[in-house]
């Protein structure tokens, strides 16, 4: 069965206003940028995306009183790069929650944003459509939650089949969240990019710092149901995926002790896997011993029965539900329940399969060849062979799980730098084509890539000897000119 990875429909970024001196852990990235900012409306302190990429160009938008960091943006002209990608540091292991944002502003002086896709890792994550949003005046973003299995992240966008026009990305942030957090999910396989995440009556969307791993709780009602509030405080550090307290703050429920039918999330849903957690708790208004019991449906299938539900809250989820199109949520009360069920906050993820990454080794040896060029190629960033149709620029991989580089076939790109050593940790490599470029030093010694059939050094400025391993090897074809001032 395929499955979709795409998010079925565009989240809207909100104005969030408050102000705090603290800033999430992590790193908030304004793309474009050329200066520090800090957001009024938030406090949260935004840095200049230079160092995180090496492509693209900055542009500032015309347009007045937007949101900082929405007023510039980074775009990548290059049509001939086949992604362009931003690499962070990360901790090996640790969990991250990444949020893209777009905004166009017409910067290209067009009328409509490009439509390209987004890569996390070696996987491609979604298709960037925001021409919906745009033409209604807002910005969107998307949310992925992943695991570091190296010590980098990567996040880069790709032209695709529709794209007609520069892509472009005017925010990143990439928020490191607790080991606990949505720990029944295997990360080894799957990534959970965010579909809705909804605080149920609420006024206002919920946000960093009453959320410190800066999640957005956006607000969400019923016009078919009542809002109740609770005054009383709730501790929800013991909570497995730690919400923050304001989403148990206001609920929606019905005026009488009958079923409550919630749908939620509005939009249409593909046909795939879903992590689905939906959080409840007593509003603790009621002046008698009361017993609000009730059981969980969703699509007509027994979600949880028989939910007892109190003030000190309680979480109930499903780490591998299966949904499709419309989702509806109802809530049944148990036959001796003296009141209504009621619903404070919800979260539902996609769960996105991984797409496989190159081998750690390959990928440290290729990084290492990159930093040994002046010039290399605008996208030899991000996983070397993966996405296959955004491979690095003239790297051929194997078609394994965990695929090996095969062959380098760098000919005439204009190179200049050095040839670095780790090029001898590359020990799938059957073809190494380096002609017409204007690489000079040695030739690292390679005894270890030992199924190496060509090798092309024809016109740099290599020089030095030719390692002897290489000359006398059976099955080798060298191919070397007078422009390089090497000994054989």
């Amino acid at each position: 069965m395929h499955v979709s990875i795409f998010l079925p429909w565009l989240l809207t970024i909100p104005f969030l206003v408050h102000s705090s001196h603290q800033q999430p852990k992590g790193l908030l990235i304004n793309c474009g940028s050329d200066v520090k900012q800090t957001v009024p409306e938030t406090g949260l302190t935004y840095i200049p995306d230079d160092g995180f990429t090496f492509s693209g160009n900055k542009t500032s938008l015309d347009a007045k009183d937007l949101f900082p960091i929405l007023s510039t943006l980074r775009y990548f002209p290059d049509k001939v790069a086949r992604k362009y990608c931003y690499t962070f540091q990360a901790i090996k292991g640790s969990k991250y929650l990444v949020r893209t944002i777009y905004y166009y502003g017409g910067f290209d002086g067009g009328k409509e944003p490009p439509v390209f896709d987004q890569i996390v890792g070696g996987t491609k994550w979604s298709v960037v459509n925001t021409t919906e949003d745009y033409a209604n005046g807002l910005s969107s973003y998307y949310e992925i939650i992943l695991v570091a299995h190296v010590k980098t992240l990567s996040v880069c966008i790709a032209r695709n089949n529709q794209t007609v026009s520069s892509p472009f990305i005017s925010a990143i942030e990439v928020i490191s969240l607790d080991d606990s957090m949505y720990n029944s999910t295997d990360f080894g396989a799957y990534a959970l990019v965010t579909v809705a995440r909804s605080s149920f009556g609420n006024e206002d969307t919920i946000s960093f710092p009453e959320d410190p791993y800066y999640r957005l709780w956006q607000p969400f009602k019923d016009d078919s149901t009542d809002v109740v509030s609770s005054q009383s405080s709730i501790t929800t550090s013991e909570f497995w995926n730690k919400p923050p307290a304001e989403a148990f703050a206001t609920a929606i429920t019905m005026s009488t002790t009958k079923k409550l039918d919630v749908q939620w999330p509005p939009g249409l849903l593909p046909s795939t896997r879903y992590h689905v957690s939906l959080y409840f708790r007593d509003d603790g208004n009621s002046k008698t011993n009361t017993w609000r019991v009730f059981s969980i449906m969703v699509n007509g299938k027994t979600f949880y029965s028989n939910l007892n539900v109190t003030t000190d809250g309680v979480t109930v989820y499903a780490p591998n539900w299966p949904l499709s199109g419309q989702t509806l949520i109802s809530l049944i009360p148990d036959t001796k329940s003296s009141i209504a069920p009621l619903i404070n906050a919800g979260e539902i993820y996609q769960l996105m399969p991984l797409g496989g990454r190159t081998l750690p080794q390959d990928v440290m040896a290729m990084e290492e060849l990159a930093r040994g060029f002046d010039n290399p190629p605008l996208d030899w960033s991000g996983d070397p062979c993966l996405p296959r149709e955004n491979s690095w620029t003239g790297v051929s991989c194997s078609q394994e799980k965990m695929p090996r580089i095969i062959s380098l076939q760098l000919t005439n790109l204009g190179l200049t730098g050095i040839l670095a050593p780790t090029v001898s940790n590359l020990t799938a490599l059957h073809h190494l084509w380096l002609g017409d470029n204007q690489i000079s030093g040695s030739i690292p010694e390679m005894s270890s890539v030992d199924q190496l059939e060509t090798l092309f050094l024809q016109h740099n400025k290599l020089d030095g000897p030719v390692p002897q391993e290489l000359q006398g090897r059976k099955g080798l074809h060298i191919l070397v000119s007078p422009e390089n001032h090497l000994s054989v």
